[in-house]
């Protein structure tokens, strides 16, 4: 699932330019199974920086695009990155069955990952675009709908992580964002946890982007993290 003596977290290089993130790629591989390209810089940049984090490493890379759009317009957008082999590729749970099924038959060796609910919102911010009642009841709806449609992981907040696990058993890869080490700035995040939480309540994956990449040394950032999921 994740690299032999790598902890198991995704560093998201939420950078301005492709050559930051190369640099904190570089600084970070050494502890970390995954590294993390979004939808900013893979706008801001294009496809060549895929190649650009990955280096020498070859490291595994999590593209999240978050895809969400008919199906047929998603299964074209994977066809087209199946080149770039990426590990783990993203599309929106609320995109339907049809769509995930579409994105997870044009996968070529590539993983979908589902998106629940996403971390920044909030039981009033759900409400606000229709999916009523508490996140964790729409995280789980979506989590079955996902895994039925063939996602092979799920993305979703590490206070639903343990629902979930219970929900679609012990074959999906989960993947969290929202974790934060003790003491850091929980910043647009709604739905926080610690990595050690996380893991405790069946994460496969952390997602951590800022305590890392705004450390002023990434790679020690990454390396201390690391060091706090063995103990």
């Amino acid at each position: 699932m994740t690299s032999p003596g790598k902890a198991p977290i995704a560093v998201a290089l939420d950078a301005p330019d492709a050559e930051t993130a190369a640099r904190w790629a570089q600084a970070v591989v050494p502890h970390v199974a995954v590294v993390k390209v979004g939808l900013e810089l893979f706008c801001r940049t294009g496809p060549s920086v895929v190649q650009s984090v990955r280096g020498a490493s070859g490291t595994e890379l999590f593209l999240d695009l978050k895809l969400h759009d008919i199906p047929n317009t998603v299964a074209g957008a994977v066809r087209a990155v199946n080149r770039l082999k990426p590990r783990y590729l993203t599309v929106h749970a609320t995109g339907g069955a049809a769509m995930v099924r579409a994105a997870v038959a044009a996968a070529e060796g590539i993983t979908i990952a589902a998106v629940t609910v996403l971390t920044s919102m909030d039981d009033d911010a759900l409400e606000g675009v229709g999916l009523s009642g508490p996140s964790l009841d729409a995280v789980r709806r979506l989590a079955a709908l996902a895994v039925g449609a063939g996602a092979g992981a799920l993305v979703c907040s590490p206070m639903e992580v343990a629902a979930v696990r219970a929900e679609v058993g012990p074959g999906i890869v989960l993947i969290t964002p929202g974790v934060r080490p003790l003491g850091a700035d929980a910043q647009d995040q709604a739905r926080v946890a610690t990595p050690q939480q996380a893991l405790a309540d069946g994460a496969d994956l952390l997602v951590i982007g800022r305590p890392i990449t705004g450390a002023a040394d990434p790679g020690a950032a990454a390396a201390q993290i690391a060091a706090g999921l063995r103990r």
